[in-house]
């Protein structure tokens, strides 16, 4: 007689789902992945919100879930569909008149992260799921209910739609553990609440967002692959504009995927009259009308919708041994520190890490005990793995919640600031010339590193004050003379940095 294995239902198939999806599956479960829309890897799939969506980037703690998921060629599928981006091109103008272009680096060690579509990483995480045998893939279903007590859950079934005036069946399906991955407007939250007392908040920033987009530009028969770019294809570009800013991320074919975020008054003031959109972007965003026309932008802004950003924040992720939410379901983030897809992969990686952690528990625990006995005292033990993810997750969601929102600031006001690029010289200088410390600027941390995120914060805040303390005891020390002169000796590039920095020269 065969061993039952876990059923493992996954609701939502995005990267996050997918991922979590193969997590499971890579472990002998039986998975059923339900995903509201049509299959992802057709290119006729609208998205839920009617548009390409903004251009994920891929870092450390994303590329490090996919390294843990046990599939050989997940991570060089996924990145070679990739373009790295090394640091920020600020664009602005002169009071001359004069454009200019000015690279920022994310990371003093050469660092990068990764540009790439939505679609093409969903595409690649699907079609590994699909050759799997122990995973069925369920597209068109809307889940309608779940039970998490008693472990069953009802989907319509959006693809027996028949006839105009016909309804979807309705479907019912059994689980033992379902996991929630359905974004930021998720049914499994929704269902969820039901059955556990979760503290939730959702808070919509006073921001929209539009995309547009920059064509690749038009290859000669000599001409190599860079130059089908307009601009660097190896920076996230900014336009900042201290209450908005217009941003631009490469894609592989040639082109960017533009996004402008702009407070909701704005918005309408443009909504009211869009042929004034260009004169808008010439006076905010010098050099964007050079390579976007204006008839393109007046298109973009009227056919592409205008949309919310929204933070959100909630605990408890999980009921019982039923059920559990990552992602977007879990802590929706706005998009200003690239972190939404990585938070929700490094969910997968640490969800499954603490399960298997629990499951060898069990097995030392009761070693004599055949299959069917640990199959039934294996939901006591995975409550338990879902409570400890529940405890050791919620405060990093919360803190790289709070770190998105300020990153926002930072993007679009402060990389113009001298004081902040004092900041990032000298905890770079520190990171570089005095590894022993451990100095690392805030963004490497988030973003180079698996570090918890409300770790990073309490050892950013250290830092700072501590960089503040030196940088004073330094200036007023007897000794200061002397540094500086072997600085200048043996580091005359870096002072002469410096001394730009600080507006000496």
């Amino acid at each position: 007689m065969s061993v039952p294995q876990q059923k493992t239902v996954v609701v939502g198939a995005g990267p996050v789902g997918s991922l979590a999806a193969l997590y499971a599956a890579q472990r002998g479960h039986d998975v059923e992945v339900y995903e509201l829309r049509p299959d992802l890897r057709n290119p006729g799939t609208t998205p839920l919100n009617f548009t390409k969506s903004i251009n994920l980037a891929v870092s450390e703690r994303g590329i490090n879930a996919m390294r843990h998921a046990g599939h050989s060629s997940l991570v060089a599928k996924i990145m070679a569909g990739t373009i790295p981006m090394r640091g920020r091109m600020i664009h602005g103008e002169s009071q001359g008149g004069e454009l200019y272009e000015h690279a920022q680096d994310y990371d003093a060690k050469g660092r990068a992260i990764y540009a790439i579509d939505r679609s093409g990483i969903n595409r690649r995480l699907l079609e590994i799921l699909d050759s799997m045998p122990n995973v069925k893939l369920f597209f068109n279903h809307k889940l309608t209910g779940a039970d998490f007590q008693f472990r069953r859950a009802w989907f319509e079934a959006r693809d027996t739609i028949t006839t105009p005036n016909s309804r979807p069946t309705e479907i019912e399906v059994t689980f033992d553990l379902m996991i929630g991955a359905d974004g930021a407007h998720s049914a499994v939250r929704y269902h969820l609440m039901k059955f556990t007392r979760m503290d939730y908040q959702q808070e919509y920033i006073d921001t929209l967002w539009c995309e547009f987009r920059i064509d690749p530009r038009e290859m000669g028969s000599g001409d190599g692959l860079q130059s089908k770019f307009r601009i660097s294809p190896n920076h996230l570009h900014i336009w900042p504009g201290k209450d908005f800013m217009f941003i631009a991320i490469p894609s592989e074919d040639g082109s960017f995927t533009c996004t402008l975020f702009l407070p909701s008054k704005e918005f309408a003031e443009l909504e009211s009259n869009p042929a004034k959109v260009p004169s808008f972007f010439k006076e905010n965003f010098p050099g964007v009308t050079d390579l976007i026309s204006e008839d393109n932008l007046i298109a973009s802004f009227k056919q592409n919708p205008h949309l919310p950003l929204i933070s959100l924040k909630c605990r408890p992720y999980h009921y019982g041994s039923s059920g559990v939410i990552i992602g977007d379901a879990a802590h929706a983030m706005v998009p200003f520190y690239g972190q939404g897809m990585n938070a929700g992969m490094e969910d997968v990686r640490i969800l499954f890490s603490i399960l298997d952690k629990n499951a060898e528990a069990q097995e030392d625990n009761s070693p004599a005990a055949d299959d069917y006995n640990k199959i039934a005292s294996s939901a006591p033990d995975r409550a338990q793995a879902l409570a400890e993810y529940s405890a050791v997750r919620a405060p990093d969601a919360y803190a790289i919640n709070e770190l998105a929102v300020q990153n926002y600031v930072e993007m679009r006001s402060s990389v113009l600031s001298k004081r902040y690029r004092i900041r990032k010289f000298l905890e770079e200088f520190m990171s570089v010339n005095f590894p022993n410390f451990g100095w690392h600027t805030k963004y490497s941390r988030v973003s180079f590193s698996n570090e918890g995120y409300s770790n990073i914060v309490k050892n950013s805040e250290h830092q700072g004050t501590m960089l503040l303390r030196v940088f004073l005891a330094f200036v007023t020390s007897p000794f200061a003379a002397a540094i500086l002169f072997y600085g200048y000796r043996h580091h005359r590039s870096v002072l002469m940095t410096a001394s730009r920095l600080f507006g000496l020269r």
